[in-house]
């Protein structure tokens, strides 16, 4: 297939690079500032454009990887010109109705992805939507190259997918943050940290978080819950993220 790369982000830099291995064309990128599309567009030796105007008119897939707040602006603005053309997107927070083409899709790899770490596919999961049943097969047969993993699911559904994967993700990795700064504080190392990281994660595969659960709330041991409590005097936004956090690992056991 020929793919135009509608944006230049971390999600847009690992998927068109999954979709190149798999022997599709990057025919072309966009992105609203030229140093990002010429960057990901040199990967691929391909034509790139920071004015949407100048975006190909035809082309197999178009792949919109945009802020949320730019997604609808941005596609629409090139779907009036390419009514037969399929847009899809690939935001786990967006309805697929963000898009407004007769044909249209949603394209959602669950995944954290950063430009400097190419992930590999394989295993991540691809959830996908259409609006019309020959484009769902398409995207299922696109998706099944890149992943053992497919779903169809709908707007609605992937919304609290994407709900629980912001807890799962972004939440844990802002509780690595702040446990960093706690070290710094006191010239601790933050790498002392990841094995225990390592492991935590490696025991949610062997069972459920809940089961996996440890540490103080989890034996309800109310006096070394005091001492950390106290500890975080002087950081009042610690203290009540830990008073709110033990208090729902205690609430789950019961």
């Amino acid at each position: 297939m020929n793919i135009v790369m509608i944006g230049a982000g971390n999600l847009a830099t690992n998927l068109a690079n999954a979709l190149h291995h798999a022997g599709h064309t990057i025919e072309q990128v966009y992105s609203r500032t030229e140093e990002s599309a010429c960057m990901l567009a040199q990967c691929f030796n391909c034509a790139y454009t920071n004015n949407i105007k100048g975006v190909v008119m035809s082309s197999d897939l178009y792949i919109c990887s945009l802020a949320d707040s730019a997604l609808e602006q941005v596609a629409n603005q090139l779907q009036e010109d390419r009514p037969g053309q399929l847009f899809v997107h690939t935001a786990g927070s967006m309805s697929i109705d963000t898009l407004k083409s007769v044909r249209r899709g949603v394209f959602y790899p669950m995944q954290t992805f950063s430009k400097f770490r190419l992930v590999e596919f394989t295993d991540i999961p691809i959830f996908i939507e259409a609006s019309e049943s020959a484009d769902i097969n398409m995207l299922h047969q696109l998706a099944s190259q890149l992943s053992h993993n497919v779903y169809e699911l709908s707007s609605e559904d992937r919304q609290y997918l994407h709900l629980a994967a912001v807890f799962a993700c972004n939440f844990s990795n802002h509780c690595y943050r702040l446990s960093e700064k706690l070290l710094q504080k006191h010239g601790i190392p933050f790498n002392v940290m990841l094995p225990l990281i390592d492991e935590a994660s490696k025991k949610v595969h062997l069972v459920s978080p809940k089961d996996a659960q440890t540490g103080p709330a989890k034996r309800n041991d109310m006096n070394v819950i005091a001492k950390h409590i106290d500890m975080l005097s002087d950081e009042p936004e610690f203290q009540q993220m830990y008073e709110l956090i033990t208090k729902s690992i205690i609430d789950d056991q019961l």
